[in-house]
């Protein structure tokens, strides 16, 4: 039961420091429409998805490697770290001796600096917190992303409200956040006690980099499926469709908390009890108990998308809704991924990541280069779904060789009917509270279907309550 409690007491630690700077990320949204013009907030949003895309292939994806191979006892964390940030440096240089080339190509040619330093900072950021991490200081992990959240909060309102200095100033204060966490996991972390010049090994390195490289195309078609939709879209459809697209794209993110901060306990836990004689048993418990909890939560944002785009946005990007129901599933079906992956990265068998994730983005590519020129924005929401549910598939059979993982088949497939479902329903523009009513009754029909997980949530609030009561 041990095991259980910390995987919960871990991720209520990263919810509690994640759970603020997600609002303030989702608050922030519609300072950026009423505040940039749907052309600028889609030239930021594909600026910031182009160093998405680059921090993994930069850094050779060592961050990833950080976190797992401090964990290992027998591990020299200055060793580890060190070669990490030799590596990672000479990732920088060489995507840096590009610079000239993209210039002259006139390539984001205003925003090109801010691209780079964005890259740089975001790499030894994620470096930092990964390690932080691995040596268990969840807490400053935790607070780190509040700390980097807020700050892009205060700054974003300091540069784009006050000096209205519209996408400049955008950059300007992702810059200085990114800059404002790497100074505080480096002092927190007392990361400087960890640098050791003596210890760059180049057999380390070729370790560290056999784990992370095959890390790297996993990226890439997180990547691929997550956001090569945008550039289908700025493509076939226009930079102002891409606006729209990059506002409705935030709003998974709501869903998307209950998956980070539950996934990022959930591969420390999965690495500690992966060889244990009764892990099988704890790996098919938790994913069970996980995709009811998705599911339901999902369901939920799927009923409140229409309330929610008439009270935060502004009129002009209403019509975005449509595409967020499709959007929001392909985000389960990515936790749903993220939480088996967690199996690769507990064996050191990185190399699944790397097949899994080629076919889901190959798939998300073909689907998006046929539905959005038929179907407009709205084919790029169902592109991400597929290709993100192709990799779920393709990654709960192949981690069987590794650990039996039993999916309750019947509670999955009627959960997600059930939501499809609540899809069809939106786009048949039924008068609002005949569909609102409709919904809610196909809710409570997932609340029986899940039963398992609401009967076991039940029961721990009545525990807590009587023990308050106690008090």
């Amino acid at each position: 039961m041990n095991s259980y409690k910390k995987l919960i007491g871990n991720s209520a630690i990263f919810a509690i420091g994640g759970l603020g700077s997600k609002l303030v990320n989702i608050i922030l949204v519609p300072l950026y429409t009423y505040y940039l013009s749907t052309t600028e907030y889609g030239t930021t949003d594909v600026i910031l998805t182009t160093v998405s895309m680059l921090v993994p292939i930069a850094s050779f994806s060592t961050y990833d490697a950080v976190m797992r191979f401090v964990i290992d006892k027998n591990s020299n964390m200055a060793s580890v770290l060190t070669n990490s940030i030799v590596i990672s440096l000479f990732g920088i240089l060489i995507t840096l001796s590009f610079y000239p080339l993209l210039f002259m190509l006139d390539i984001f040619p205003i925003y090109l600096k801010y691209m780079y330093v964005i890259l740089a900072f975001q790499i030894f950021e994620r470096l930092f917190a990964q390690y932080s991490r691995g040596v268990g200081k969840i807490k400053t992990f935790a607070l780190n992303g509040i700390l980097l959240t807020f700050s892009t909060g205060i700054l974003n309102i300091l540069f784009i409200v006050v000096l209205k200095m519209g996408a400049n100033g955008y950059f300007i204060s992702m810059c200085l956040a990114n800059l404002i966490s790497i100074v505080y996991l480096f002092l927190s972390c007392n990361i400087f006690k960890y640098i050791d010049v003596r210890t760059i090994n180049r057999k380390i390195m070729h370790e560290l980099l056999k784990y992370s490289i095959p890390l790297i195309p996993n990226s890439l078609m997180w990547f691929m499926i997550n956001a090569s939709s945008k550039y289908f879209v700025l493509y076939f459809v226009g930079l102002t469709a891409n606006g729209l697209f990059a506002v409705a794209s935030r709003i998974p993110t709501l869903i998307n908390l209950i998956s980070q901060f539950f996934t990022q306990a959930w591969q420390l836990s999965a690495i500690e009890e992966y060889d244990k004689y009764n892990a099988s048993t704890f790996y098919t418990k938790v994913m069970n108990y996980f995709t009811s909890i998705m599911f339901i939560g999902s369901s939920l944002l799927i009923i409140s998308i229409k309330p929610l785009f008439h009270i935060i946005f502004s009129a002009d990007y209403y019509s975005a809704w449509e595409m967020v129901p499709f959007l929001v599933l392909g985000t389960v079906f990515s936790s749903f991924s993220g939480f088996l992956g967690a199996t690769y990265i507990a064996t050191k068998q990185t190399k699944g990541v790397f097949t899994t994730s080629i076919y889901g983005g190959i798939s998300a590519l073909i689907l998006n280069a046929l539905l959005i020129p038929t179907l407009g924005v709205n084919g790029a929401g169902i592109a991400s779904m597929f290709g993100f549910f192709i990799m779920f598939i393709l990654r709960y059979k192949d981690t069987k060789q590794f650990i039996n993982i039993s999916l309750n088949i019947k509670v999955f497939i009627w959960s997600l009917s059930l939501i499809f479902i609540q899809i069809a329903l939106m786009n048949l523009n039924l008068v609002a509270y005949v569909e609102f009513l409709s919904n809610s009754l196909i809710f409570i029909g997932l609340l029986f279907i899940n039963r398992g997980i609401v009967e076991k949530f039940l029961k721990l609030t009545l525990i807590y309550l009587k023990k308050v009561l106690k008090r």
